[in-house]
This record gives C-alpha cells, structure tokens and sequence, in this order.
C-alpha cells in the first residue's frame, strides 16, 4: 500500500493528483508573490491526500474519467489547505507546526498566511469553475455546490465555531457530533459526493458515496484524538496534547479510550457497508476504511 494506506489503485489516484496540482497553483514572479509562494507551501506540504484520491476513486467507481476531476480534487485540497493554515494561526490553535515542517505563518508571517488561506479559498472555485466547458456544466456546478455547503457555514466554518465556542465547556455526545460533522466529516463527504456527481452517478451510487465519506469522516476523527494522546509528535508531524491544553471535549475524554476505539470501529463498519452497491470494484476503499483505523500518524 503506497504510503501505508493505499493499494496501488489508490496510490496511482494520489500520484496523478501529485503530478497535476502545481499546474493548479498560482504563478508567482508579479507583486503578489508573497502570497503565492504561502499558498503553494501550504498546498505542496505532504500529506495523505485523503481527500483528492477519495474524490478520484468516486468517480472512477461511478463510471467518470478521474482525468476531467483532477481541477476538482485540487480545488478540495485547496480547501482542505486554507483551513489547515488557518486552523494554525495564533488565534486559533496557535500551532507552529504542520506535517512536520514549520506552518504557514510560521514561515510567512500571520498577515501572510491569513491572506495565503483567504486566495485558496478563491482559488478552489475559479478552479472548478473553469471546467464547464470540459465537463457537463450540470456536472461542474453540482460538484462546485457539494464543496460550497462542506465548507461554509453548515460544514467546515460551522464546525470550527462550534470547536471554538465549546473550549472548556463541558458539552456532550451530540455536540461534540455536530461539532466533528463539520470540522471533519463534511470535506471528507464533499470529496466522495463531488467524485460520483462528476461521473453522473446513480442516486443510488451517490448516497452510498455519502454515507462512506460520512462515516469515515466520523472515524477519521476519533482516530485523530486517539493519537492526541497516544502517539508522539514525530509519528503525527504535529504538536501532540493540544486538546487538553485548549481545553476540548474529545471523543477520548468524554467516552475514554477503548469506548472510543470501539465507536471508531462501528463507524469502519457502517462505511464498508455502505459500499455494497459498488461490489468488489471497491474493494480498495475497503481496505482505506480498515487502514486509517489502524493508523499511526
């Protein structure tokens, strides 16, 4: 598996996605190269690339030429870059480092790295705005609209306010699902949902897509604050603990740590399940659900 979680179906997605996304990015060389330059840092960073190759994998599955969806699987990293760097910045959760190299403001600059998160905003949507003469624009735009609701104010934005409002409040289950619905589990639904609309999937293979990305979301982020408190800040390539010294309600705190292994394998399984309309073609995402329970980083 390419990078521990992938099989070669998978990791052949995130390579052509790695060789595409500089094209995406924006030049530098004029008088906003400053920002340029923050924005490609905060985009070319590493990472798992969960997103981009979830997104592929969807439209491959339903039929769609994962070539016409790689400006789409720019356009969720984009995003899911904007927020990290913004997520970093001292008034958020002040964290000087991201995937085990210095954060964008800690690099450029708050200033900068506010205005780097602002352009790749922008930029994920004049991205997949410029292919509606590439693909069906019914297409484009109901991709385009699945990555819009993720990322405001009922998904990304409105999960981090909920993060934000609760720090040292004692808050419960549902509130703590809400929260992680949109902090976490939108973008991941996004980048599954935006794969099958592209290919002009079935309702039938979209809502299997959702539910997928759904419930990975969930487990993706139960396994996070696992590792919060069980791994080192060389495996994660990020500050370790910062829970508790924020002062957050965690699945881990509020459950403890097995009930909350356990949960985050329910949540493996409702995924897996949810992919039976896809048969053995899915196989490889089978084994991502299983692969990112188990992980380390």
């Amino acid at each position: 598996m390419g990078d521990g979680i992938y099989t070669a179906v998978l990791d052949k997605h995130r390579q052509d996605f790695e060789q595409a996304l500089p094209a995406f990015l924006p030049a530098t060389g004029g008088l906003q190269t400053t920002v340029a330059e923050a924005m490609g840092y905060a985009c070319t960073g590493g990472g798992k690339r969960i997103r981009p190759v979830l997104l592929l994998e969807f439209c491959r599955l339903c039929g769609g030429d994962t070539q016409q969806a790689l400006p789409f699987a720019a356009a969720i990293e984009m995003i899911h870059a904007y927020s990290l760097v913004h997520d970093d910045l001292p008034c958020m959760d002040n964290s000087l480092l991201r995937r085990g190299r210095p954060s964008t403001h800690a690099v450029y600059g708050e200033t900068m790295a506010l205005l780097a998160g602002d352009g790749l905003l922008n930029l994920a949507f004049e991205t997949m705005l410029r292919c509606s003469s590439c693909l069906p624009p019914q297409r484009v735009l109901h991709a385009a609209s699945a990555l819009a609701d993720a990322a405001g104010i009922d998904g990304m934005v409105g999960g981090q306010v909920i993060d934000l409002e609760s720090e040292g409040k004692n808050i419960d289950l549902s509130v703590l699902e809400a929260l992680q619905e949109g902090k976490t589990a939108a973008l991941l639904t996004a980048a599954c949902v935006m794969g099958a609309r592209l290919a002009g999937a079935t309702a039938a293979q979209e809502e299997a897509a959702r539910v997928f990305g759904r419930q990975i979301g969930l487990s993706f982020q139960i396994v996070d604050d696992i590792l919060d408190v069980t791994a080192t800040v060389e495996q994660l390539g990020k500050p370790v603990g910062s829970d508790a010294d924020n002062e957050k309600v965690t699945y881990v705190s509020l459950l403890g740590l097995e009930p909350a292994r356990e949960l985050a394998r329910a949540r493996t399984e409702e995924a897996i399940e949810a992919l039976a309309p896809f048969g053995e073609e899915a196989e490889s995402l089978r084994g991502l659900a299983r692969a990112l329970l188990k992980r380390e980083s």
